[in-house]
């Protein structure tokens, strides 16, 4: 049994033997969204749409002190969501079991370039464009956090196997803030929920000077014997007042196989005003997924409320 997964099997026979709770907070929250986007090479119609949700949020304490938090998202009209519920064990940390919406460190730390809005990559083009990533931690996994120190902290995932043909898998990150301004993120994994296994690493430095923000993002998925996949990303953000920020990102993916580069690049805008917001983004992508032919262009806009 490796490290990680002691860790994960400690933390939780810890949090298993917690008792009942003393006293307990519910708290209700929610947004919802007016949306417009659209590409290049493609008539969808109505580029028009609606996002909404509705979070809870509730938390305890135990007789021995840990927290328990419950979270609940629904969203399009009643569907159930995001779920998750966290067991606070003080200095031991945190572990979380994420029924959905949850990530790991190579998940979470994807691509932390800085953006007013969306990444180089992450405007919707058909739902074709590649991700900078493979993590499996998604659904049912559990995530520990813990804080080594000022400025250290430690974030593992454990997804266990499903059936007898598929492996767990399991991934382990540090995240470094000591200094002033900057931020350093590091992540390792594997993902053993698809059929070719894949070792996983993200990299990422973000370094703030007052109003400007620029960072690197360097990832890895080493496939077993398909195609591997380096991510790399450049991203600039100036705020221009505490309601406005500008930005522009560039990303390229690099593949093993003949493959051409994925390359894009995206500029995007955000304001605020209390609980109303507007952000916008550009983005153009050379070779989408690849293919030498798929040049693309996507734009959306958002109009943002929170209650």
């Amino acid at each position: 049994m490796n490290n990680l997964k002691k860790i994960g099997l400690t933390a939780l026979g810890t949090a298993m033997v917690a008792t009942s709770a003393q006293a307990a907070s519910l708290s209700v929250s929610g947004a919802t969204s007016i949306f417009f986007g659209g590409e290049d090479n493609s008539n969808a119609g109505n580029g028009w749409s609606m996002t909404d949700q509705i979070d809870f949020n509730a938390s305890g304490e135990m007789d021995n002190g840990f927290t328990v938090d419950m979270y609940l998202q629904f969203d399009s009209g009643s569907t159930l969501d995001d779920k998750t519920l966290a067991i606070g064990m003080g200095d031991m940390g945190t572990l979380t079991f994420s029924g959905h919406g949850g990530n790991g460190p190579v998940g979470a730390w994807d691509d932390k370039t800085p953006s007013a809005n969306e990444e180089s990559w992450g405007t919707s083009i058909g739902g074709k464009v590649d991700g900078p990533t493979n993590s499996a931690v998604s659904d049912n996994s559990f995530i520990y956090d813990y804080t080594i120190s000022d400025g250290i902290a430690l974030k593992a995932a454990y997804k266990p196997s499903k059936g007898t043909a598929l492996e767990s898998s399991t991934e382990i990150g540090v995240s470094y803030t000591g200094m002033e301004g900057l931020t350093v993120l590091a992540a390792m994994g594997e993902n053993n929920s698809a059929a070719d296994k894949i070792d996983l690493s993200v990299f990422s430095v973000n370094y703030a000077m007052g109003p400007i923000t620029v960072g690197f993002q360097s990832n890895e998925s080493d496939a077993g014997t398909g195609t591997d996949e380096d991510f790399s990303a450049y991203g600039i953000s100036y705020a221009v007042s505490d309601d406005l920020s500008i930005s522009y990102g560039v990303s390229s993916l690099d593949y093993s196989s003949s493959l051409e580069d994925q390359d894009s690049s995206a500029v995007s805008v955000s304001f605020t005003a209390g609980g109303v917001g507007i952000s916008a983004s550009h983005q153009t992508t050379d070779n989408v997924a690849g293919a030498a032919t798929a040049d693309n262009s996507a734009y959306e806009i958002n109009f943002s409320f929170a209650f």
